[in-house]
């Protein structure tokens, strides 16, 4: 028996939204692993407000890791999982050697920037196949993430 048996989904979208779905999954993976060597790293004089909101950030980001699996698996689909699936599926790279805050803010912007692309593409594709369900997790993300987006900005203003 297949979840997506019951879900009155077509089973073409559930493919295109598993591959959409893994794509954010693997670039997320990364992101994680950026904001844990961000926190370690940071230094500067916003080394204890940015070491407490990295920490707060990555914490965030593996409850989502988990959803957005949790979700793929939902739609009959296998969460990427393992180290070379995650680094070929993922467009962002790893962060070397960032510690100035300033460094470490840009990055965490536009790793967010790639986030909203994806979950853009993604949200235009669960609404056009009515599935409700992803076109909510989604949602809430951007609504997260564009928050996030004009904190930063505001914060590295001068």
């Amino acid at each position: 028996m297949k979840t997506t048996n019951y879900l009155h989904l077509d089973e073409a979208y559930t493919v295109k939204a598993v591959e959409k779905l893994n794509q954010l999954a693997a670039n997320f993976h990364i992101y994680y692993s950026n904001l844990r060597a961000f926190h370690w790293h940071v230094e500067g004089r916003s080394f204890f407000v940015l070491h407490e909101q990295l920490e707060k950030m990555y914490d965030e980001l593996a409850e989502n890791i988990d959803e957005v699996a949790e979700r793929i698996l939902q739609l009959g689909g296998t969460p990427v999982r393992f180290f070379k699936d995650i680094e070929s599926l993922a467009t962002l790279k790893q962060a070397v050697n960032v510690s100035k805050e300033s460094d470490i803010i840009e990055q965490v912007l536009e790793s967010i920037s790639l986030f909203i692309k994806i979950e853009r593409e993604g949200l235009a594709l669960a609404a056009e196949n009515g599935d409700d369900t992803t076109v909510g997790l989604l949602s809430e993300y951007l609504q997260g993430q564009e928050k996030l987006v004009w904190m930063l900005t505001a914060y590295l203003k001068k």
